[in-house]
This record gives structure tokens, sequence and C-alpha cells, in this order.
């Protein structure tokens, strides 16, 4: 209501600066710069961080369709590479495999002005197979479970391979205990509807490179330069500002956000302990089998969604079909990036993994009152 009272609703006013500074606070980064959302964010991220029409980025295939959206919108393509099972997110393992099986290191040549002003630069990784270049990694904390994220960063470190988080899901959740998203140069968060918290819409890039912060504070906002009434643009930039009157929502919910994760893990303890004490009945010659999806090692989760695993994607669909009949709200995980039209080209590594969890997790009922 103050928001509203000072008529400043729009793209500027206090509440977007607050709003920024709570979540910096709140993750333990050094910045926070407010975005139109999530899918917004990570766009920046991308942009901020080099990626472009001749690259590739690596993410994983089972995540929501806004992670492979990003990279396209950058003129680059994604490579899908296998995640864990126990965290459902990117696996290092599997990634350093890809790498070494695709990729050879190879000297990028300056111009001979650059020469003059600019080191020289590290050895990048290119595909054997494409001959592109891989710039960036794109992990994503899947419904709020943290993934191996420093294990990925060393393997990104090793191969000069930019690591950008899609922590859009896991706000709140920590991996030996330090916030998703600030280990990589970038991080991004939603604020969907759907999300823990929730600005209507919204995102955030959170980030401890000054440079860069500043940076994406100007081309998210048109990258107008400052002036009391001169209207004039210095690069492209994008019309991806929050407004003041969803930051001041924004800074509600951040308020309460401690007691929001709280009541979460207490249904989630709620539903593992249920599930495993279920009495479970034969289906079709089966046991009916439903194990709770639980923090992964060294983790505290916010379980942002909770799901559970069947024995097999008949089970699954059956479920799906009975509690939905019953008005119980489930649903599947998401289907593989690399099954949808627009990316069943793109490059894969090995997806065993990806494959057997698609065919078996259903997302049961998240809300807490």
């Amino acid at each position: 209501m103050d928001c509203i009272d000072s008529t400043f609703v729009s793209s500027v006013g206090k509440y977007v600066d607050q709003f920024e500074q709570m979540v910096a606070n709140y993750t333990g980064a050094k910045y926070a710069i407010a975005a139109v959302n999530g899918t917004a964010a990570l766009h920046i991220a991308l942009v901020l961080s080099g990626v472009g029409q001749e690259d590739e980025v690596i993410t994983q295939p089972l995540t929501f369709i806004a992670t492979a959206n990003a990279i396209s919108y950058t003129g680059a393509k994604p490579v899908f590479v296998d995640v864990d099972r126990d965290t459902m997110g990117l696996s290092p393992k599997a990634m350093r495999e890809w790498l070494e099986e695709n990729v050879e290191m190879r000297k990028v040549k300056l111009e001979a002005k650059a020469k003059e002003t600019q080191p020289e630069p590290k050895p990048q990784p290119f595909n054997l197979k494409t001959g592109k270049r891989i710039k960036a990694c794109i992990p994503m904390h899947t419904f709020g479970h943290p993934c191996r994220i420093d294990e990925i960063k060393e393997i990104c470190d090793e191969y000069n391979i930019t690591l950008i988080e899609d922590a859009a899901e896991s706000l709140g959740s920590t991996y030996k205990g330090k916030h998703t998203g600030t280990f990589g140069l970038f991080g991004t968060l939603s604020f969907n509807g759907n999300k823990t918290i929730t600005t209507g819409g919204g995102g955030m890039i959170i980030t401890d490179n000054e440079e860069m912060a500043k940076l994406a504070k100007h081309i998210t906002t048109t990258a107008k330069v400052p002036h009391k009434w001169d209207y004039v643009h210095n690069m492209i930039g994008y019309n991806y500002r929050l407004t003041n009157l969803a930051a001041a929502l924004g800074v509600a919910q951040m308020e309460q956000l401690p007691s929001f994760i709280e009541r979460k893990r207490k249904l989630a303890k709620m539903y593992q302990d249920f599930f495993s004490n279920l009495d479970t009945k034969p289906v079709e010659g089966t046991t009916l089998a439903l194990t709770s999806v639980t923090e992964p090692k060294n983790s505290t989760s916010n379980y942002w969604l909770n799901a559970i695993l069947l024995e097999n994607r008949i089970q699954r669909d059956e479920f799906l079909q009975e509690t939905n009949i019953a008005g119980i709200m489930t649903r599947p995980i998401w289907e593989l990036m690399n099954r949808l039209p627009m990316f069943k080209n793109c490059q894969c590594g090995d997806l065993t993994n990806s494959e057997w969890l698609t065919d078996r997790v259903v997302n049961i009922t998240s809300t807490v009152l």
C-alpha cells in the first residue's frame, strides 16, 4: 500500500533496491539485480558471460524449459549431459566423461590490436564433433535440491567454462553451508507465482562480481545513460525491469521466507514418514513402490516441490490418473529437453539417469498453509 501511495509503482522506486539488498543479504551474494522473471535473469547471465551464436552451453535435459530457452535466446545451442539420480541435477561425473570424450583445448588467437592491451587468453574447450566452443555450463538445482555444485565448479574452472547456476527453484537451499547460486559467476532466481516466495512474476541475478553486477543493472533497464532529462542509450539493452510494486511484494515475502521454508521442510518430513510407513498393495501383479525424494547429502533443501518415485512409467501413469480423478493434483516431472522438437538435434551424452527419472518421478501437493 505504501508503494501505491507513493505513485512509484512501475520500474523505479525504493522497493526494487530494498528487495535486491534483502536477496543479496539472504543468499550471501555481494550483489543482486532484479529482473522481470527468472528466464530473463538467466538470459542476461548468459549474455554477460559472452555466450553467442557460435557457442555451446552444457546443461541437463531434466529441467524446466526456461533453461534451454534462455540458451537459445543467445543463438547458442545446448548440449545435454546426464543428471545424478539422488540430486536430479547435473552429474559432475557424466560431465567430466563427456568433456574427456568430446572436447579438446585450443588457444584462441587475439587480433593484433588486442594483443597490445589484453593478456594472452587461456585455452578454450572446443567440441570435436561440431567445432564450436563450449562457453558456459548451466546446472539446475531441481525442485530445490542442490546438485554437486562444488565438483561441477572444479570441472568448469579446469576447462575454462563459465559457470551459471539456475537456482530458480532453490531459494533457501544450501550446499555444504553455502547458498545455491553463489558458486558460479552468476546465479539466477525465480519469483514466479508457484515459487517459495513470489512477486507474481520476477527474477533475480546474483553475483560477487561488481563490474558484472553494474552491467547487469544497466542492460536490464534498457541501457539508458543516467540523466535528468535526456534519453540516451549506449548499447543494446533489454526491458527486463522489475516493477516497484512487484518488488514491494517481494520485500514482504522475504520477511516471511524463513517461516515458509520451515513449513515446507515440515511438510516434506510428514510425507517421508507417511510413505515410509505405507502399506503398499499389489497393482497388476507388482508392488506399488512409493519412495519420497529427499535432500541429497551435504545439502539443506527448501523442498520447493515434494516428489515421489514409482517403480516404472506404467505405475507412474496409473498413479497420475487415479490421483487426478480423485481431485488430488499430481504432475509428472518435465519431459526431457532433448525429446522436444526444437532441441531434438542437440548433442547429448548418455542420458540413462535422466530417462530413468522422467519415467518415475511424480510431484505431489506441496502447498503449505
